[in-house]
């Protein structure tokens, strides 16, 4: 496997680990949390990172920018959706199919803007009174390939 496509699922699995963390016991009624008017809530951002990864999906695979909002309000489904996004995309990068835009606008745009999202959902849950804890992620246990809710436990958290 080449070092770009060996990055990039690298990538996804960091991704599955600190958005696993995050979603992983978020308080009931979570999903409607938000800052205030005109923001989005924590649903709906996670339904955009959804479709950050079908984007993506398509990016690697055929190359085409398809952009659908596609979530819901359900966040349980969007939970699922989560997973099976980065699933789909990791897939495709380990078969070896060619990825057919480059590897590193992958990693800028779709990857990084859904670890931007991911953070924003972990402030939610500090304002929904359910911080997640910090954590070293230095020494976290991430793995490529893994990138489904089934999750290493944390090395060494804090706070």
């Amino acid at each position: 496997m080449d070092d770009e496509r060996a990055a990039l699922r690298h990538m996804l699995a960091i991704i599955a680990y600190r958005g696993g963390k995050v979603l992983r016991g978020a308080p009931e009624g979570f999903g409607a949390t938000s800052v205030g008017h005109g923001t989005r809530n924590a649903v709906e951002i996670l339904a955009h990172i959804g479709d950050l990864f079908d984007w993506g999906l398509a990016l690697a695979s055929d190359g085409e920018h398809r952009w659908t909002d596609t979530g819901s309000d359900d966040w349980e489904a969007q939970v699922e959706r989560f997973f099976a996004g980065l699933a789909a995309v990791d897939t495709h990068l380990a078969s070896g199919d060619p990825i057919a835009r480059a590897p590193a606008r992958l990693a800028q745009g779709p990857f990084a803007d859904a670890l931007n999202h991911i953070g924003q959902l972990a402030m939610l849950r500090r304002v929904a009174g359910s911080p997640v804890k910090g954590e070293n992620y230095f020494k976290a246990e991430i793995t490529t390939g893994r990138v489904g809710p089934d999750q290493a436990e944390p090395v060494y958290e804090f706070g």
